[in-house]
């Protein structure tokens, strides 16, 4: 599957055939997902900042594993020291969902006994990594905020995502659909992205107002 935006780069391996097009991943239970999710808030004295559990749900009530949640319009400088890594095992990306503030510098070891070629056309981040084994010298650095959807050239089954967010507050759902953000109290705005809304759709976003002593119940539908 090609990545939105952008035609796919010319194949490496002995074809020189071009990459045989999947249809869309979304099912229709996914596509409920993507207009109504069920965030729900709880919030705990810690000092001067407040930990938030967030547990999304969908509209059956069944956790969402891998959405991303962040806090906007709390910005913060660019992290030119942080780094993360999206490995490459048994022909996947693990982990599938990466999230990483502007400024990170992000490695993409190959730890599979097959050459992978990874890249992305997203606005966000446009790069290539050619045919490798190993790990590259470089890490890509992710210096605009976005969603960046990666592929692979010769393996076209493998997808991941890297969300690069300008807040400091962001976090990524759990197993049971749980994800922890410490936040200062007062008015924000909270953001949820899942990769079944794809690329170019809209995150939800909703207003709350946090303080110590309430529990801020949250419904996000369209």
């Amino acid at each position: 599957m090609v990545p939105t935006g952008a035609s796919r780069p010319e194949r490496a391996d002995n074809t020189g055939m071009p990459p045989a097009a999947h249809p869309p991943t979304v099912t229709h239970a996914l596509a409920r997902l993507a207009r109504t999710l069920l965030p729900l808030l709880v919030l705990l004295p810690c000092g001067a900042a407040l930990a938030a559990t967030v547990a999304v749900t969908d509209a059956a009530g069944r956790p969402i594993r891998d959405a991303v949640v962040s806090v906007v319009g709390e910005a913060a400088a660019a992290a030119p020291e942080a780094t993360a890594a999206i490995q490459q095992v048994g022909r996947r990306f693990d982990p599938i969902v990466t999230v990483v503030r502007i400024g990170t510098a992000v490695a993409f070891p190959n730890n599979d006994t097959v050459r992978h070629h990874v890249y992305s056309f997203s606005p966000a981040k446009r790069f290539e990594i050619k045919l490798y084994v190993g790990t590259p010298a470089q890490p890509i650095v992710f210096d605009k905020p976005g969603i960046v959807t990666l592929g692979c050239n010769i393996h076209d089954r493998m997808l991941a995502w890297v969300v690069v967010v300008d807040s400091p507050h962001f976090a990524k759902t759990d197993a049971a659909g749980v994800a922890v953000l410490n936040v200062p109290p007062g008015r924000h705005r909270l953001r949820v992205w899942h990769p079944e809304l794809g690329e170019e759709a809209p995150p939800f976003e909703a207003s709350l107002i946090l303080d110590a002593a309430r529990l801020v119940p949250l419904r996000l539908a369209r």
